[in-house]
């Protein structure tokens, strides 16, 4: 998106993305990774009471590594190509940085409609976890006030949360709507199925289903080697395939 401009900080956004590592070698492994990639990062600290180490992409993406503290996430598998050791590798998701005025009214969004626990409060912060303990999925909540962020590159969208299938999924829009929440609907992505909607300081939420997945079109084994498109898009693909550019191997 060439014409995009950059992202103006502010609140009522999702400011952060959290990624788990293994160990606190692995944050240093990333650390010298960050480096010699010339990727901007911080020195190794601690956020959200885990060790990590923050960075950025080039577009201003704000993302931190987390020490999993040798917590596993079940349903994690090693990628055997990758360039980085199976001993560092990113496990999954940790703890999403959302910044808004009303800390209260998303925190009992979090609570009472998603069944989070709050496990920390402070004047300016809380954090919530879906499974008390497990740090898989962890939400930070940040109380701001001030102008609200103006997106751009960088900017993070919005925060979706998994369910099983379309029978969970038509549950959980029955409850958006009685909470008094406007829902789209169950939209058919064609690799999952999806709803979306914002609470009150404005966060859009997408809650997403696990299936049927982009194996519904390609072998386990060859997934992510060639470009696959959904059906609605297929007639486009010399048009979309023009515009992109190659990732460079690292």
């Amino acid at each position: 998106m060439p014409f995009v401009g950059s992202t103006y900080s502010g609140t009522n956004a999702i400011t952060q993305i959290g990624l788990l590592v293994p160990s606190e070698i692995s944050l240093m492994y990333w650390k010298k990774r960050f480096e010699q990639y010339e990727i901007k990062h911080s020195e190794i600290t601690t956020y959200a009471n885990h060790s990590a180490l923050h960075f950025e992409d080039k577009e201003g993406l704000r993302m931190v590594l987390l020490v999993s503290n040798g917590k596993k996430i079940a349903h994690w598998e090693a990628w055997e190509n990758s360039t980085v050791p199976i001993k560092h590798q990113i496990l999954g998701m940790g703890s999403v940085e959302i910044t808004v005025r009303r800390l209260d009214k998303l925190a009992r969004t979090l609570t009472e409609v998603f069944g989070y626990t709050e496990i920390l409060r402070s004047d300016k912060e809380a954090i919530f976890q879906s499974i008390k303990g497990e740090l898989f999925g962890e939400i930070v909540v940040k109380s701001l006030e001030g102008p609200p962020e103006k997106p751009g590159r960088g900017s993070i969208h919005h925060l979706a949360i998994r369910v099983k299938d379309e029978r969970e999924l038509a549950y959980w829009d029955e409850k958006v709507r009685k909470r008094g929440f406007h829902s789209s609907g169950i939209i058919d992505r064609y690799y999952f199925k999806s709803l979306y909607f914002r609470e009150s300081n404005g966060i859009l939420f997408e809650i997403a289903t696990d299936g049927p997945g982009f194996t519904i079109d390609r072998d386990i084994e060859t997934l992510g080697q060639h470009l696959d498109l959904p059906p609605l898009l297929e007639s486009r693909r010399v048009e979309i395939e023009a515009k992109l550019h190659p990732l460079e191997e690292a």
